[in-house]
């Protein structure tokens, strides 16, 4: 594996042996991290907004309320 930092990102090569599923899990939790790395929203924040989110997708499933 090499890692490369370069002004504007990070590249970094690996093995084509790589598990591919694997890969694209870690791949998601980085995504995960630099999409809320300057979120200040508290964990219970995040906790009723995934609460109403689940809500509104059993609603929008079974038509009713």
């Amino acid at each position: 594996m090499i890692v490369e930092r370069t002004a504007s990102e990070v590249i970094v090569r690996l093995s084509p042996s790589v598990n591919v599923e694997e890969l694209q899990q870690v791949l998601n939790y980085l995504e995960y991290k630099e999409a809320t790395a300057e979120s200040e929203a508290t964990q219970d924040e995040v906790d009723v907004l995934v609460s109403e989110v689940k809500k509104a997708r059993q609603i929008s499933r079974h038509g009713t309320r």
